[in-house]
């Protein structure tokens, strides 16, 4: 097994970088890393239904989908990600408790009485602290988990709190749970990277052939790539989400109220209805068509509405409001 050392804080990078080692190398692996604060959605999510987008906006928080199923988890450098890739047959690559296994058991060594609970979930005294997830790839499993040490909890509830009236549509939906943190349960403080220097050794044990080894210039610049033409783009990180209608009521003291109706399809908008009781110079299906058929993000949006005085469609909004009204 190669233990892969990791430094790297960056999401786009670090998730391209469990992709890569699934694909590329042909040995087992483990992994630990952290990632900047940042969401994660799961690969069959709506992200837009899965985040605070005012708040990941103020906040410029990167949202990055990831190959496996799952709900979105808020990440921080408090929190601590493991991975496992590893080869085998078709009836034993699912596996959640085979790869939790080894974290449950740093925690009993250090008198933390975690459990396995659910489908994926790990928890103390009742409350999340893992969630795991896994992608099969031909005869490989990625296996990883989150493990919450010492993040900002108000943050990670936050970052999540979507508006579920906003949406209709057929994507995965989150289950929030009361969540904790492993250094709110040590009898003896430590910092996050002594604790994944225990996971680290604890793997080691188990896995006497395992060799520590760090990524070349050339595995860097393979996950580089990969970041470039999938990771950081808004096709796999919003495009990639399932169709779904958007609806948002909002009010303004100049204009009024104005509700938008957005069907999306692969990502695009594909019909848009303006309702409201706002004042007007133009008819504002001109601004519908201007709309339907660009990519349902906020720089498509803009750049549709650049040859319109938005005063002459709906008096006393600003660009800004309106195009934040469709989010």
């Amino acid at each position: 097994m190669l233990i892969i050392k990791r430094h790297n804080t960056d999401p786009y990078f670090n998730l391209a970088t469990e992709e890569y080692v699934l694909k590329n190398f042909t040995e087992d692996s483990f992994m630990l890393w952290r990632n900047e604060p940042s969401i994660i959605v799961g690969k069959h999510q709506n992200s837009l239904a899965e985040i605070n987008v005012d708040y990941v906006k103020q906040n410029n928080i990167p949202v990055v989908r990831r190959l496996s199923g799952g709900g979105a988890v808020f990440h921080d450098l408090g929190n601590l990600n493991f991975t496992f890739i590893q080869t085998g047959t078709q009836e034993n690559l699912i596996d959640f408790r085979k790869y939790t296994e080894p974290i449950l058991e740093v925690l009993l060594k250090l008198n933390i009485n975690a459990k396995f609970e659910g489908r994926n979930d790990l928890t103390i005294e009742g409350m999340k602290f893992s969630g795991n997830a896994e992608h099969i790839w031909k005869n490989k499993v990625l296996h990883h988990g989150t493990l919450l040490f010492s993040s900002h909890i108000p943050n990670l509830a936050d970052a999540l709190r979507a508006n579920p009236l906003k949406f209709q549509d057929k994507a995965v939906k989150s289950v929030r749970s009361r969540v904790t943190n492993i250094s709110d349960h040590l009898k003896i403080p430590m910092e996050v990277m002594q604790f994944a220097s225990l996971i680290q050794d604890h793997i080691a044990a188990k896995n006497p052939d395992a060799v520590m080894v760090s990524l070349s210039p050339e595995d860097h610049a393979g996950i580089d790539e990969l970041v470039r033409s999938k990771y950081k783009t808004w096709e796999w990180n919003f495009g990639y989400s399932p169709n779904y209608n958007f609806r948002k009521v909002i009010r303004t003291e100049n204009s009024g109220t104005i509700e938008f109706d957005i069907d999306v399809h692969n990502g695009m908008i594909m019909h848009i209805k303006i309702f409201g009781d706002y004042f007007s110079r133009f008819d504002t299906e001109e601004i519908e068509s201007a709309l339907t058929g660009i990519s349902h993000n906020e720089r498509g949006i803009r750049e549709a509405l650049e040859p319109f005085n938005i005063q002459d469609y709906f008096a006393g909004l600003s660009i800004k409001e309106l195009v934040d009204g469709m989010f």
